[in-house]
């Protein structure tokens, strides 16, 4: 049993986990800011979200409240913890379930670690200053995650020689470094970052190769879900995308993925629960 401690709650790894999303940006590229709308209902709504996506079957809630879709623009750190510890609390207090932040900034992993989360998750792989310490002295579990530039301009443009090799080269770079600091391998995951700087085709290679990063010895952190590359694939809007996510969530959990991060966390508990129930079947 491959156990991930987060704070007071531990998770199973050896079985594929469902992450919800939960984004409190005004921008945030599928939802629009859906729960961002109405500042006065914000936290009801977000909680009501949350305790559905945790009926459904999510054991990790993903919270984050800065947008890094393609040219998204950049917040402060101080906007940043405005919109996501106020959320954090009231998620800590009402819902039995771990909390991850999705971020990049050291002060809101501090203080997201002291109100109860129970993972970090950050895009930019502990690069911003102090954000690699900060996850050190949280104790907490980390998802290391690959993108070529920013969000600002990940997406212009983007070149690899192999895209496979350099994703794979750069997070393991990233996950020595957390272990040569002190961090556990048990905690650290990583995720290639799809969509985060990387063509369609870049994209489907990476999947294609779900069973190489799962090898590398990480537990293995995939997030397609509503992307661009459905919307190119199969010329589906953002909202109209659930049907190649959950493809794209059965073929990475076949080859060994860890967690899936996802916005239709019903459909997607579905596609595991199938899958495993056939492998348990089968003797796999």
């Amino acid at each position: 049993m491959a156990l991930l401690k987060c704070a007071h709650r531990s998770l199973d790894l050896s079985r594929t986990q469902v992450m919800g999303i939960l984004n409190v940006t005004p921008d945030s590229f599928s939802d629009g800011g859906q729960l961002y709308r109405d500042q006065s209902l914000l936290l009801g709504r977000l909680q009501n979200s949350a305790a559905q996506m945790v009926k459904d079957g999510a054991t990790i809630l993903d919270l984050g409240g800065e947008s890094t879709r393609p040219d998204a623009k950049a917040v402060s750190v101080q906007q940043e913890m405005d919109r996501v510890l106020p959320a954090l609390e009231m998620l800590v207090a009402n819902i039995d379930v771990v909390i991850s932040i999705d971020t990049s900034s050291a002060a809101l992993m501090i203080e997201a670690a002291k109100l109860g989360a129970g993972m970090i998750n950050d895009v930019r792989a502990l690069t911003r200053e102090g954000a690699l310490e900060a996850v050190i002295a949280s104790g907490l579990p980390v998802c290391l995650m690959h993108m070529q530039g920013s969000p600002k301009n990940m997406q212009r443009a983007p070149e690899y020689q192999n895209v496979v090799q350099e994703v794979s080269t750069y997070l393991l770079q990233r996950a020595q470094l957390c272990e040569a600091q002190g961090m556990s391998k048990e905690q650290i995951l990583l995720d290639p970052g799809f969509g985060f700087g990387k063509t369609l085709q870049q994209n489907l290679q990476l999947l294609k190769a779900t069973a190489e990063f799962v090898s590398m010895g990480y537990p293995l952190l995939i997030g397609t879900s509503r992307k661009s590359m459905f919307g190119e694939l199969l010329a589906r809007g953002v909202n109209d995308r659930l049907a190649g996510g959950l493809a794209s969530v059965a073929y990475a959990v076949l080859q060994g993925a860890a967690v899936v991060r996802v916005h239709d966390v019903k459909e997607t508990v579905d596609v595991v629960k199938v899958i495993q129930a056939v492998q348990g079947e089968s003797g796999l």
